[in-house]
């Protein structure tokens, strides 16, 4: 039995973070961002980042605070007369389209019988958005997400968390193997050495 994981940013949804941190540089300027957001107006990430910064960032990744909490917190360092409706587009800019041919495939590994999942780090936030357009509740058949489970990638615990739940959701003595798809070398690492996992950077590979 072949199992398929898939992360969601990068591989199934693209992203935009230029679109994004550019329209926080806007909001909050260029110092600012640097400071909360660990970004620049590129999208790169900067090395010196604030440990409270990386906190804020780490804690709502893992759902340790609530959407309106950092929408709040982020306000606090955007310029007068930023509206927190602001802050919440700048956030959303982040994502772009989700091809219908990435859905369509995970559809046509279901439909061969191979149990297919989502691994993602995100937030409420995005992940809200994201379903309500896309459904993508109904193409897997199950969701593991960081701000759901407490914890996030690359952190081993994650990956055991992952194999341990779909070890038991198949017969009992069922072999398996796991595919991992997954666009952050960190992440396919990570998932390799704790788990044994089978890993890709992209659904391209696959084919």
């Amino acid at each position: 039995m072949v199992v398929y994981v898939f992360d969601l940013g990068g591989v199934l949804i693209k992203l935009d973070v230029k679109r994004c941190f550019q329209a926080f540089e806007r909001l909050m300027g260029e110092k600012n961002m640097r400071a909360v957001l660990g970004m620049d107006s590129n999208g790169e990430g900067v090395k010196a980042v604030s440990v409270a910064s990386k906190q804020l960032m780490a804690d709502f990744e893992r759902g340790l605070i609530e959407p309106e909490d950092f929408l709040t917190q982020v306000l606090q360092y955007c310029h007068p007369g930023t509206t927190r409706d602001d802050v919440l587009e700048a956030w959303m800019a982040m994502l772009d389209e989700l091809p219908a041919e990435r859905l369509q495939f995970v559809a046509s590994l279901r439909q061969k019988g191979h149990p297919v999942y989502l691994l993602s780090n995100g937030n409420d936030l995005h992940f809200d958005f994201i379903n309500r357009q896309y459904r993508l509740d109904t193409y897997f058949d199950g969701l593991f997400l960081s701000q759901k489970m407490h914890m996030s990638k690359p952190e081993p615990q994650i990956f055991e968390a992952v194999q341990k739940t779909i070890s038991e959701s198949l017969p009992a003595g069922t072999p398996f193997s796991v595919v991992f798809i997954d666009d952050i070398q960190a992440n396919r690492q990570a998932a390799e050495q704790t788990v044994g996992w089978h890993t890709y950077a992209s659904i391209d590979e696959l084919a």
